[in-house]
């Protein structure tokens, strides 16, 4: 039975993976802050010591998702806990490993394909070397820093780029299938802005092939092969879910809705045209690799 350990795994995605793994026969453990289960291990994502530590020892795959979310008001408090709280875990779990007699065979490091320059028309891959200069991409570049500062030469080591995840129940999908079922799922600012994303399974499902293609190493974009334009994703939503009417939202509609949501109109005008160039290089396939086919398995 192979093993995976999962620091900050009690969140939707996290939830997800162990979902997804245990279902498939895989012992999950995950690294928390609070345990409440008896698969929960006690770390506080800032100190060293052999309670967790341990549980590195002759592991088959490290996941690491640990991060304040970026859901949130950039204040300059929240800009502070966000990076940190990526960066002195992401760095915790480098130093350990290299405390392991048998250290886990991969680890697979959360990052964010907000690291691109934003772009409509001009895909950004793996290759691409266009990052961003705003927060969200300052984050991205910081994090993955982390992440290769320490060498650990026994160990493959993969970044997973995430794009937004739809699920049923949480992510980016629940608020877009509310603003629908009340007629307001129009474009949100001008619609012209891209939009890369993937299904929380599909997400599961690339997790799974990165582990067992052994060569795979280096950063990954998680999205579907096209992205969709916001106008044309929440038409197709529309379409899905049988509502005729989609109210348009106005950039300055969306600012004045995410300060009371206290949350920052970026994370939903900002343009991301990111696609999973080395995936599908791979030999992956998505199982919902379209808007369409994704709100309809979510929604039914």
């Amino acid at each position: 039975m192979k093993t995976i350990l999962i620091a900050g795994g009690t969140g939707f995605i996290g939830q997800t993976l162990e979902k997804y793994f245990s279902n498939k026969g895989y012992m999950v453990k995950i690294l928390s802050r609070n345990p409440k289960r008896e698969n929960e291990i006690l770390w506080d994502a800032k100190t060293i010591n052999d309670t967790w530590v341990s549980h590195l020892e002759n592991l088959d795959v490290l996941i690491n998702l640990t991060g304040k979310t970026i859901n949130c008001r950039f204040t300059d408090a929240n800009k502070k806990a966000i990076k940190q709280s990526r960066v002195i875990a992401t760095e915790l779990l480098g130093k350990a490993i290299d405390t392991c007699k048998n250290p886990p065979k991969l680890w697979m490091n959360s990052s964010t394909t907000s690291i691109y320059k934003e772009a409509f028309t001009e895909e950004r891959t793996e290759e691409s070397t266009v990052f961003g200069n705003d927060f969200e991409a300052e984050v991205a570049t910081v994090w993955e820093k982390a992440f290769y500062k320490t060498k650990n030469p026994k160990t493959r080591k993969i970044v997973i780029r995430t794009s937004i995840v739809f699920g049923e129940n949480d992510g980016a999908f629940v608020p877009l299938k509310k603003l629908t079922q009340f007629g307001l799922g129009g474009k949100q600012g001008s619609g012209k802005q891209m939009v890369s994303w993937i299904h929380k399974t599909d997400f599961a499902r690339a997790v799974d092939f990165l582990i067992h293609k052994e060569d795979a190493n280096g950063a990954f974009n998680f999205c579907v092969p096209k992205p969709t334009d916001n106008a044309s994703m929440m038409r197709d939503f529309r379409k899905v879910m049988h509502v005729p009417i989609g109210i348009p939202s106005p950039k300055f509609i969306l600012k004045i809705g995410a300060y009371f949501m206290q949350t920052e109109p970026e994370l939903i005008l900002s343009s991301r045209n990111v696609v999973p160039k080395k995936l599908l290089q791979s030999g992956f396939t998505f199982k919902f690799p379209t808007i369409t086919t994704a709100t309809k398995d979510l929604i039914e």
